[in-house]
């Protein structure tokens, strides 16, 4: 019989307001397992966690935590972590101008009398990095690092508090394939090898059914079940099945009909130079275009200029010495500022939207109608009553999960936020929609109403581009594709001729170009 390393019984947790983010969640973890947990956004998964690890002290919560043997009732984070239980959120917790080796340490100090022993601190480092697999010298800042070698790092700091139940919220959401699948194999390593038991939060059920000894799904803040491999059905779709209630039996929905219109958007020899790198272009001399009521993906490996041209395109948001034409409806436009951007008509949800998308101290009504104040004001003063319509509106046509609009953006699941970030731009009612990683992170259930606003606003005559790392969706959402690699686009494919082995054809083929 497995030990039993962790239960939580009958957890509740409110916040402010009457609202119950958890109602009476069950769930056992046993020890040198990998224990998945999964749900919609705004199911409860991170609140679970907070919980456990102290985030939310003892008391201000109700049920009790068994762990190792004994009884927790942690007051801070510092308690959890005495008792070997680390916490790695999805944004990252490390300081980017301090070394490796810094960070690894950070609030962990190899400290005599007050004194920070470096020597000691360089040679544990050199250790736990090797024990992770990061090839990299510990004097490296981590912003030289990739986001894949940053988790790295994190996972590196929680083996240095002598980890025992790692937890791990959406490790991969911003990762490659070839990184994501690094770091699962790494969690697999660590159970093996040192008996370490994880926990791990993710919305990418294909990576959760090939690591996860068991998956607790939860809905609603509460449990539903509890799925063990080998012994009940551990498919993607019986998992979603138990996330959102009901079965989905196409990720992508159908557009209907949706005819497509003249070219509306087109830039002609877009060329971007990197602003930290002197003489290093992230974007050379791309070309593409854009139909009314058209949907176009950009697909492409991390790293390959999708972002960088994004930017740039939304008022030379990114880069410097930018040269190229824009044109809309035919005639050239000029785009220097974010301002002269929204006033063509171009908007961008930025793959960011804690760090530059939302103001998350600010409430759902306050983001949803920023960047289109001086539509709401009457000679320069905002009229709060139209302000709040629109917020409520917009919230309804969403399904924004929020006790209201003026619950802050800081406080919503990521999926949530993103709608907020949508709402912002749909009433802002642009002819070109830039959407960047619009489902990074986010449940299959917020995915698939994302792809229907995706789909409304095609058949409203926009003109939406998509940029998704995730090469299903870009494939399920597109009409037509183009594929960049290096900074420029290799290849164009229409909805019929894309599939996941042409775009890979038209990287793999521009990568062998290159060394003739």
């Amino acid at each position: 019989m497995p030990k039993i390393l962790l239960e939580m019984k009958e957890i509740v947790k409110e916040f402010a307001g009457g609202v119950r983010a958890l109602d009476r969640v069950n769930i056992q973890v046993e020890e040198g397992s990998i224990h998945a947990l999964v749900g919609e956004n705004g199911a409860g998964k991170s609140t679970l966690m907070n919980v456990l690890s102290g985030i939310y002290p003892y008391g201000s919560y109700e049920g009790s935590i068994a762990y190792d043997g004994g009884e927790c009732r942690f007051a801070t984070i510092r308690d959890s972590e005495a008792r070997g239980i680390v916490i790695i959120h999805q944004e990252l917790a490390l300081i980017p101008y301090l070394s490796i080796m810094e960070n690894i340490f950070l609030g962990n100090e190899q400290a005599v009398h007050g004194f920070i022993n470096w020597g000691k601190c360089r040679r544990e480092a050199i250790k736990l990095m090797k024990r992770v697999g990061l090839n990299e010298l510990p004097d490296l800042p981590v912003n030289k690092l990739g986001v894949g070698k940053q988790q790295l790092v994190e996972i590196a700091k929680a083996l240095s508090k002598n980890v025992k139940l790692l937890i791990l919220d959406e490790p991969t959401a911003s990762l490659n394939d070839d990184d994501s699948q690094k770091l699962l194999d790494l969690i697999c390593e660590l159970r093996e090898k040192w008996g370490m038991t994880a926990i791990i939060i993710s919305h990418k059920l294909n990576e959760i059914t090939q690591i996860a000894d068991r998956i607790t799904v939860i809905r609603d803040g509460k449990t539903i079940e509890t799925l063990e491999k080998g012994k009940d059905d551990f498919t993607e779709d019986r998992i979603i099945r138990g996330m959102v209630g009901r079965a989905i039996t196409d990720r992508y929905p159908a557009r209907g009909e949706c005819p497509v219109g003249d070219v509306v958007f087109e830039v002609k020899n877009w060329n971007v130079e990197s602003p930290y790198i002197v003489g290093k272009m992230a974007v050379k001399d791309v070309n593409f275009y854009v139909r009314r009521g058209e949907v176009v993906g950009i697909a492409g490996l991390m790293g390959a200029g999708r972002t960088e041209l994004a930017m740039s395109l939304f008022g030379k948001a990114y880069g410097r010495n930018i040269t190229g034409q824009i044109f809309k409806n035919g005639e050239e436009i000029k785009v220097n500022s974010v301002s002269d951007a929204i006033q063509h008509g171009i908007a961008y949800v930025t793959e960011d939207r804690k760090g530059s998308g939302l103001v998350l101290i600010e409430s759902i009504r306050e983001n949803t109608t920023l960047p289109t104040l001086p539509r709401l004001a009457d000679r320069g003063i905002i009229n709060m009553h139209r302000e709040v319509r629109v917020a409520e509106e917009y919230m309804d046509k969403l399904h924004i999960k929020a006790p209201g609009i003026y619950q802050k953006t800081g406080n919503l699941s990521g999926g949530n936020q993103q709608k907020v970030m949508l709402a912002r731009w749909i009433y802002a009612d642009p002819d070109v929609l830039i959407l960047d990683e619009p489902t990074r992170g986010i449940d299959v259930g917020a995915k698939y109403e994302i792809y229907c606003i995706i789909n409304q606003l095609a058949k409203a005559g926009k003109s939406v581009i998509v940029i998704s790392s995730e090469l299903p969706e870009v494939l399920g959402v597109s009409d037509r594709i183009y594929v960049m690699n290096e900074g420029r686009f290799v290849g164009e494919l229409s909805r019929e001729d894309a599939s996941q082995e042409s775009v890979m054809r038209c990287i793999m083929q521009s990568n062998a170009q290159k060394t003739v």
